[in-house]
């Protein structure tokens, strides 16, 4: 791995806001901004080659204007741009790996609150070891280094990677974190708990302490970083959204499983990609 940030460019309106915000955050960690643009192949069919020299031709200008432009708004930062040929999420998948974070855009659905999601970036999610992050277009959220961010975590599971990913984003940009971790009922409990309200509460203060001691040591490291940490009642997916709106990242853990019809994409981490408004930073976990 190579300490950068690289950015997936295809001229889209939400890919140019995705190398911004990268610019940005290459900025934050002081290391290089990567941009690189994906020639499909084999996938692509044959073209007249007049048409061909077009297209590399308009990649090369994209790659050219983009980096000109981190450079003029990011003088110190260091750009490097690079044209890829294969299956763009193999290639995308292999930058993101090669990175400390790689950034992609994703486009809104108009008026209605979602977003697309293309299958290249899905499979990209789902298969890199190392974080990605899925940005707006420009104008829909709050720039790379404003507003809190907003963290999913669930109690059951190890989320190492994704607490010092937050911490890490937080210390940079000197922003406070949300943690929030969704609790429901379960079942067996039936109609106790709603005879009996003090169920409830003895639940949610047990995640709230598993909360604040998986913290605990995490603020000891990062003393400056405000936190705030909250259990809430609920669908984590939709808790999340909601929290979504007004933050400036919103992170999410995904584990690795493989299933036998390719990587899985858990359900909290799929709601909030295609919904939140806010760029989302999926952090792949143990």
């Amino acid at each position: 791995m190579t300490a950068q940030v690289t950015v997936g460019l295809d001229g889209s309106d939400e890919s140019l806001a995705a190398a911004r915000w990268a610019a940005e955050e290459a900025t934050l960690r002081e290391v290089p901004l990567r941009l690189v643009t994906v020639e499909e192949w084999p996938n692509t069919p044959e073209v007249p080659l007049p048409y061909a020299r077009d297209l590399a031709d308009r990649a090369e200008g994209l790659l050219r204007d983009e980096a000109a432009r981190a450079r003029k708004e990011h003088p110190d930062l260091e750009v490097v741009t690079e044209r890829a040929r294969g299956r763009a999420a193999d290639e995308l998948t292999a930058s993101a790996n090669e990175a400390d974070v790689l950034v992609l855009g994703s486009r809104g659905l108009g008026g209605v609150l979602g977003f697309v999601v293309g299958s290249v970036s899905l499979a990209v999610v789902a298969t890199a070891r190392r974080p990605v992050v899925l940005v707006r277009a420009q104008g829909a959220e709050p720039a790379a280094g404003a507003g809190h961010i907003v963290v999913g975590v669930d109690l059951r599971h190890p989320c190492e990677p994704l607490l010092a990913f937050a911490f890490g984003e937080a210390a940079r940009r000197g922003v406070p974190l949300r943690f929030l971790s969704a609790w429901t009922l379960p079942a067996s409990y039936g109609y106790a708990a709603a005879v009996d309200p003090v169920i409830g509460e003895e639940l949610a203060a047990g995640v709230r302490t598993g909360l604040e001691d998986l913290l605990s040591p995490w603020r000891a490291t990062y003393p400056g970083v405000v936190t705030t940490a909250e259990a809430v009642v609920g669908s984590a997916a939709y808790r999340m959204i909601e929290a979504s709106r007004g933050a400036g990242l919103v992170v999410v853990g995904r584990r690795t499983r493989r299933l036998p019809v390719g990587a899985h994409l858990g359900h909290v981490a799929h709601a909030v990609i295609h919904h939140s408004p806010a760029p989302v930073a999926v952090v792949p976990l143990v």
